[in-house]
């Protein structure tokens, strides 16, 4: 790294800060620092605290209805009629530990993927956390870094740095010492040291990470189609409540607490209380499966997102390839001599402080250069293709040299081409090593450059990279590799792990979007992609409906994986892909996405299923309420009765199913899913049970006439829940049967024992009211399998 001195230029118009030397600060400085509360102290927090999970589970909506009901409850009727509230109360705790729990996995996790920035402190670099950082630190950056606090340039060699996730400018920004560098932006080429000026919140990008970094479950359509689902449900519950209240309290002249207990048996089950509990459950059970797996959810709603994906982007190296590679061959052209170029080469490496992957394996096959000397280097930019170094010889001679892709140095025409591109046909990577005709820092520094030397290098495929390919198509998942490098040698690794499609050089790809669109629809495999075109093809794929997934682990991905619709990067990655990723795979194994959206799927797949559940009890409650009013009757139910149904025919089955395996796509229209099946079987349900209880009305007589009518009603509106819980369950496996089965036995068990049936004011009366129950039960649940099947095919999802 060049150091400055005496002769560095200065940028007149960004004073530097009171310097501080180039060994940094001192130990002594630190402290006078720290103790002066100059502090980058803004904690990076991948979760909610643990107040605010609490306050989140408890101060919602429907508790506060529920809890009010149950406290009437516990003072105007049995203990039994109360068991809602006590049902309500251990699912706001199942919450608040599952979501607790899901905190500590993602805190744990943020420690080990946190970046460590490279601060110079008493004349020798040492990596500290971020928090850790005092004002006046000077801050060592390399290719891939982000700024994390706000600074003033000090050292530049080579400094290139991208503020688009600020400006939104594209184009990097070279940076001179005395230049402003902002938290936020990262570097894409060079490297240097800036000082830090502003720290903790004064840096206002510093603000915004925090806030983008923070665990959530907003922008999700699962939790928006919920809450859409829930505004609907509160406006119906109103009336129908108001309805119910005045019919059970001044139309019919019963005993004020019996009265009091039907209403509250009413309105209760019109609250899908469980239903945004088991989402916060599913979210959070499904960040600790992951977390297991070394897997750091950034947000929450990626989860959902990358269980919506069908397409993914893939770049190349990191991701298909690991990291290393190694040289393979040299092959000197035009007479040059091997050992000479063997010399030039380790000299090019010496001059380049953070060499990237290509650029380490030629150093790790290269002779030391002793004697030679670096004077000027341009570091290596994704943009341009190549990097480059003036080298003062041992003998005095002094030469400026490039290395870089050899279809950017070289013309068309050039016979070197040909032998370059029957090696990348191999899947093999090579760089081409040219003698510049002009200086580094001119415009046109390619021009005319002569080769001297072919670098063959083979890169290692990943090992599991082939599996992970053939899961996405099993899954319809279209995957399209997007790589900088030479597009038959992308093709041709792509080939050895069995991805099948064209390969298309990204330079002749259209420039409108619709056209780009139509290409990457077509192709699978693009080479030769510059930053900003892999962010064009991500908005192109989405522009045609597409739901893209970019993966990566260089600061050549970063604007990509921030334009996609989910962002993954591996945890070896820079630090700029791993600050926008919304994934970020810290045992840098591309095997591990399977589980990502396998977990998606499951989480979205199950919600949709039980939400069903939920609203058909909220629809038939709703309904239920609604002609009792019309017809003057008593409210056919106590809460113990409805609290027992929803306990075997939707709570315990529900937690179950919405964590089952699923591995089904998401599709969207959550609401317009959920509700086709929700309000057909809603008014089935309520339509059957209100005419068993009006029969039943009619059947019996005298004292004890309400319990019987009640019992003949909770029977035939189980069995119909039941079966809509069966239907739920398909397809069936072992487990499925055996917990549909479970609830019926259940039930049958109440009906049973002596103790369960006063428990539950529950026992059927005669033989010809309950089998007339059973028999519109039947009835009901043939009719149910109908119009389902008629929804299906009239009003399809999308």
């Amino acid at each position: 790294m060049t150091h400055i001195d005496a002769g560095t230029e200065v940028d007149p118009g960004h004073p530097l800060p009171a310097p501080v030397g180039t060994g940094g600060l001192t130990a002594a400085e630190v402290a006078e620092r720290v103790a002066r509360g100059q502090v980058n102290d803004i904690p990076v927090r991948s979760s909610r605290s643990t107040v605010e999970i609490v306050r989140a589970n408890v101060f919602t909506r429907f508790n506060a209805i529920i809890g009010v009901l149950w406290l009437i409850m516990l003072v105007v009727a049995p203990i039994q009629d109360s068991l809602f509230g006590f049902v309500i109360l251990a699912n706001t705790g199942i919450g608040i530990v599952q979501e607790w729990r899901a905190k500590k996995t993602l805190d744990s996790l943020a420690v080990i993927g946190e970046a460590r920035p490279t601060v110079r402190r008493d004349g020798a670099p040492a990596e500290v956390s971020t928090s850790e950082i005092v004002l006046d630190d000077l801050i060592e950056i390399g290719a891939g870094d982000k700024a994390v606090v706000d600074g003033v340039c000090v050292e530049a060699n080579g400094l290139e740095i991208d503020e688009s996730l600020l400006t939104g400018e594209a184009d990097p920004v070279v940076k001179r010492p005395g230049d402003q560098i902002l938290s936020g932006s990262f570097v894409v080429a060079g490297g240097g040291a800036f000082q830090a000026t502003k720290v903790g919140r004064e840096a206002y990008a510093a603000q915004l990470a925090e806030e983008a970094s923070r665990f959530t479950l907003v922008h999700s359509e699962l939790r928006s189609g919920i809450s859409t689902i829930l505004k609907y449900v509160t406006w119906m519950m109103i009336p129908a409540a108001l309805g119910l209240v005045a019919t059970q309290l001044f139309v019919k002249n019963k005993d004020l607490d019996d009265s009091i207990a039907r209403t509250v048996g009413g309105i209760v089950p019109m609250v899908p209380e469980g239903l945004v509990l088991l989402t916060s459950v599913a979210f959070a059970i499904g960040v600790i499966r992951l977390g297991r797996k070394q897997c750091l959810v950034q947000e929450l709603p990626a989860i959902e997102g990358l269980a919506r994906v069908d397409t993914v982007c893939l770049d190349k190296t990191g991701t298909l390839t690991e990291g290393g590679m190694d040289v393979t061959e040299l092959r000197p052209l035009d007479g040059s001599d091997a050992s000479y170029v063997r010399t030039v080469l380790g000299a090019l490496g010496e001059s380049d402080p953070r060499p990237n992957a290509s650029l380490q394996a030629i150093i790790d096959a290269s002779p030391d250069a002793e004697g030679w000397r670096c004077t000027e280097s341009l570091p290596f930019s994704s943009a341009r293709k190549y990097s480059g170094a003036t080298l003062s010889e041992g003998d005095g001679d002094s030469h400026t040299w490039l290395l870089g892709a050899p279809d950017v140095l070289l013309a068309p025409d050039d016979p070197a081409l040909a032998e370059t591109e029957r090696l990348n046909e191999q899947g093999l990577r090579v760089l081409l090593l040219a003698r510049a005709a002009h200086e580094l820092d001119s415009p046109d520094a390619a021009a005319g450059a002569r080769p001297t030397a072919l670098v063959v290098l083979e890169q290692r495929l990943r090992p599991d990279a082939a599996d992970t390919l053939r899961y996405f198509a099993e899954q319809n998942v279209s995957a399209k590799v997007i790589s900088g490098d030479n597009a038959v040698s992308v093709g041709a690794v792509a080939a050895k792990l069995g991805l099948e499609g064209s390969t298309v050089d990204a330079r002749l790809l259209p420039q409108d979007r619709d056209g780009m669109a139509e290409a990457l629809d077509a192709g699978t495999v693009f080479g030769r992609v510059t930053p900003q075109q892999k962010r064009d093809m991500v908005g192109a794929l989405q522009s045609h409906g597409h739901t893209v997934a970019m993966t990566g682990d260089g600061v050549n991905d970063v604007l990509a994986l921030k334009d996609a619709d989910i962002g993954v990067s591996m945890g070896s990655g820079s630090e700029a892909t791993r600050a926008v990723a919304q994934i970020v795979l810290l045992n840098n194994s591309f095997a591990t996405l399977p589980s990502v959206v396998a977990e998606g799927r499951r989480v979205i797949g199950n919600i949709t299923r039980v939400a069903t559940l939920f609203l058909v009890k909220t629809v038939y409650s709703v309904l239920l309420a609604v002609l009792v009013v019309c017809w003057q009757v008593e409210y056919p139910f106590l809460p113990r009765h409805l609290t027992l149904l929803s306990t075997l025919t939707i709570g315990v089955p529900a937690f179950f199913l919405a964590l089952a395996p699923n591995k089904e796509r998401a599709k969207p229209h959550f609401v317009r899913r959920v509700m086709r099946y929700s309000i057909p079987g809603g008014v089935v349900a309520a339509v059957a049970t209100f005419l068993t209880y009006l029969i039943a009305r009619h059947h019996y007589a005298g004292e004890g006439a309400l319990d019987a009518e009640t019992s003949a009603a909770t029977l035939t509106l189980f069995l119909i829940s039941m079966w809509v819980l069966a239907i739920i369950a398909r397809p069936y496996t072992w487990w499925r049967i055996v917990l549909v089965a479970s609830m019926g036995l259940g039930f049958v068990l109440v009906l049973a024992v002596p103790w369960l049936q006063e428990f539950f004011a529950l026992k059927l009366v005669g033989q010809t009211m309950p089998w007339i129950a059973v028999g519109i039960s039947v009835g009901a649940a043939a009719a149910l399998e109908v119009i389902w099947k008629w929804v299906d095919r009239r009003f399809p999802a999308g």
